[in-house]
């Protein structure tokens, strides 16, 4: 190998670790709340902020920070953000407070939320062959994904060995390694023409991300009669709707809308957005079913997951082998069949279901994202013209992110009101408040315990019948609408290769 080729997958190997952490950041500190409310002496508020404000800053900064590394050079940015993550990281393992850790929660979403499209938008510069490219993306993809269920495994461990605060160490020297090997290892980029930032769009965007996301977080665990809530969602559609009326008329706009018009980056972004949203249903839905009706710890509960891993490193091996041959067309399509396969095996578990059976239908779906997502991704990002990477890449991000909120929010809900009304006579506090709640209250009734288990088991059905659906019905649009032949940006990657290399190797 070639020493420029081998810099290339040096610098993907050490953005994969970053963005694996990032993931893990997601899931990890579930299984540390129960420590945190005693360590911190947290109330309930206090908890659902220590995870909410990274998904809020998250939302709120990905679209500006793509906007400045495209205007003030990605490879800048990208390592400014790696070196705030590990500090923030360090803030949060040593917070002796609640509004500490809360706050550095914030600054460690902020640099997360660079990090997140800048290293996806490096992957053109760095991989200008469209066949590497895929290959990184697919790599670039699977660590992300593989962060969101070994953050209940490493942290359950982590806590049982040491104190809550290593949860967030873990961050400090993967973030360090990223940063070493973006200075050293990935080339600067920017785009050409140098735009002057748009403040009001800067503006807009995140307060209409903030209350759009804290919005639908608010509605699915406070429930959809509630007042604020929907006044927060109502401000956010509204703000991001004169968001995108600003965006036509500035002259300096943050996104360019003219980037959907191109069918690679606007169905990849749609089918990326799906997928999305039905897999962070499951991973909020299945955590549950191994706690409260397998009767699982944390760890255990982390542990039951490995299937999926298995399954998403699969599919991701088998959607890079395919993808050269047959193309996104086939692929992603195969994709989101497998996955509705496999959504569709877990909707049908019951209470006596044994776990061999939910490891058989979670190793499934994770075979199908490996499959799907990388593709979409992939097709988006291809069609992203070099010069406009950064604000391409983050504004698909802030939509997964959206996404995944969104998801959540809706899809909890759903499980929520089939759970309340398959309760009947015990819907009531503190049955009603939530399986967990339900199962504590029922401890040593065996006949209230079976009504209870049943109830979530119904609910987590239901939510899963409909996340099939979705799948089911995006495959044969997929099939449909995807472009048959490469991407404006694959030909003016071929067409100017050479200064993508010299770039490089520089």
């Amino acid at each position: 190998m070639e020493p420029a080729t081998t810099r290339r997958w040096l610098a993907l190997g050490a953005l994969a670790f970053a963005m694996l952490v990032i993931g893990l950041d997601i899931t990890v500190l579930t299984i540390a709340l129960p420590t945190l409310a005693l360590d911190l002496n947290a109330n309930t508020a206090a908890l659902q902020w220590f995870s909410t404000s990274y998904t809020l800053a998250l939302a709120a900064v990905m679209l500006p920070a793509g906007a400045l590394g495209d205007r003030y050079g990605r490879k800048k940015l990208l390592f400014g953000a790696l070196l705030l993550f590990g500090a923030a990281s360090l803030a949060c393992a040593f917070a002796t407070t609640s509004g500490q850790l809360i706050a550095a929660r914030v600054v460690l979403g902020i640099a997360a939320a660079a990090m997140t499209p800048l290293s996806l938008a490096v992957l053109p510069i760095l991989f200008p062959d469209k066949d590497q490219r895929a290959r990184a993306m697919t790599i670039w993809v699977t660590a992300t994904a593989l962060g969101l269920p070994l953050g209940p495994v490493l942290g359950g461990w982590l806590i049982d060995n040491f104190w809550w605060g290593s949860v967030f160490l873990i961050n400090v020297p993967i973030a360090v390694l990223a940063a070493v090997a973006v200075a050293l290892l990935v080339p600067e980029s920017r785009n050409p023409i140098r735009r002057r930032i748009d403040l009001a769009g800067v503006v807009l965007s995140m307060t209409g991300m903030s209350a759009l996301t804290y919005g639908f977080i608010r509605l699915g665990e406070v429930g959809w009669d509630d007042g604020r809530g929907w006044l927060l969602l109502a401000a956010g559609v509204l703000l991001l709707a004169v968001f995108l009326i600003w965006q036509r008329r500035s002259r300096s706009a943050l996104i360019d809308l003219a980037l959907f018009a191109g069918p690679g980056f606007r169905w990849g972004t749609v089918f990326t957005v799906l997928i999305t949203f039905a897999m962070f249903g499951m991973f909020f839905t299945v955590p549950q079913y191994f706690r409260a009706v397998l009767g699982v710890d944390a760890l255990g509960s982390g542990l039951r997951l490995l299937p999926m891993i298995g399954g998403l490193i699969l599919g991701a091996r088998i959607s890079d082998r395919l993808l050269p041959k047959a193309g996104a067309r086939v692929v992603l399509p195969l994709g989101l069949v497998v996955l509705a396969l496999g959504l569709g095996q877990g909707a049908l578990t019951g209470v006596d279901s044994p776990y061999w059976f939910t490891a058989c239908w979670i190793t499934v779906v994770g075979a199908g994202m490996g499959l799907a997502m990388p593709v979409g991704l992939s097709v988006a990002v291809d069609d992203l013209e070099v010069d406009r990477a950064g604000v391409g890449s983050a504004l698909l991000q802030a939509l997964r992110q959206a996404a995944g909120t969104i998801g959540v929010a809706l899809l909890g809900t759903v499980l929520a009101t089939r759970y309340r009304g398959e309760l009947g006579a015990l819907d009531r506090a503190p049955f009603d408040d939530g399986v967990s709640s339900g199962v504590a209250a029922a401890a040593g009734d065996a006949a209230t315990l079976d009504a209870v288990r049943s109830a979530f088991v119904s609910g987590m059905s239901l939510m899963l019948w409909l996340c099939t659906a979705i799948c089911v019905v995006a495959a044969p649009l997929a099939l449909w609408v995807l472009p048959r032949r490469s991407s404006r940006a694959d030909d003016a990657t071929r067409d100017a290769p050479d200064a993508s290399e010299s770039t490089y190797v520089g």
